[in-house]
């Protein structure tokens, strides 16, 4: 039933008068475009030679993936089913405030945002000073576009801990204060980060508040720097970060 794109390509004639087979040409193509565009070299060398069912598990494997409500950020954590699982025991059995804690966090780095908030809520009522708890719910009410939530708990741990999470929790307090309309404050925030970080989430939206206050160049300085530091960058960080390299790259040709 399936063949590979250069099969299905000697005979175009098959192809306009089976549609069926025409979808599947044109799936497999849309995902070998996004395999290369993002230098996914070994899932575009199986998704050409290979079935429309190589194109499927692409599909479901990394595409779906990048446009999650957590694409392009990120949390301490695991993410497998079997850590679900494993914390979900160590809660029913102990239920200490760290296994809520984590489990959060998996649930975060999932895209399941609803149950990571009553993971921290839950491991905030067994430790209420947990400054960890406080900036990963507050990250999770962000992703929720839930800024006025999160700006208190972001901004209580930047009071206690201004480089927590390596930069992170900095990072979530710049967004939120830009999507309230505090483009000032988000930039100083943006600027301190990218003087000691070199985090693409961090140069592209400093980039995208440069160009709102029509500075072309300081943006584009930012945006040439994610683009050639991805380069050399390996592979795992590549897939993370891959969201900001498309909107820096975007940003670039409207320069």
């Amino acid at each position: 039933m399936f063949a590979s794109i250069f099969n299905r390509f000697e005979d175009w004639s098959f192809l306009l008068t089976n549609p069926v087979w025409l979808a599947m040409t044109v799936f497999q193509l849309w995902m070998l475009v996004h395999a290369l565009r993002n230098r996914e070299w070994i899932w575009a060398f199986f998704i050409f030679i290979g079935s429309g069912l190589g194109a499927l598990w692409y599909y479901f494997s990394v595409y779906r993936g990048s446009f999650s409500a957590t694409s392009g950020f990120e949390l301490p954590g695991a993410q497998s089913r079997k850590r679900i699982k494993e914390l979900q025991a160590q809660i029913y059995h102990i239920g200490n405030a760290s296994h809520h804690f984590q489990l959060g966090d998996v649930y975060f780095q999932r895209g399941k945002l609803a149950e990571a908030e009553k993971c921290y809520r839950t491991a905030l009522e067994l430790d209420p000073k947990d400054v960890d708890t406080r900036a990963h719910l507050g990250q999770c009410l962000l992703r929720q576009k839930r800024f006025s939530e999160a700006r208190p708990l972001l901004e209580g741990v930047m009071h206690e801990k201004p480089e927590h999470d390596y930069g992170h929790t900095m990072m979530a307090l710049a967004e939120t204060l830009a999507a309230l309309g505090e483009t000032d404050n988000a930039l100083l925030y943006w600027q301190h980060i990218t003087q000691s970080h070199s985090y693409p989430r961090a140069k592209v939206q400093l980039a995208e508040i440069y160009l709102a206050k029509s500075q072309a160049d300081l943006a584009r300085a930012q945006l040439k720097d994610v683009i050639s530091d991805d380069v050399h960058a390996p592979a795992f960080q590549r897939k993370r970060d891959r969201v900001w390299i498309r909107r820096a790259k975007s940003l670039m040709r409207k320069l």
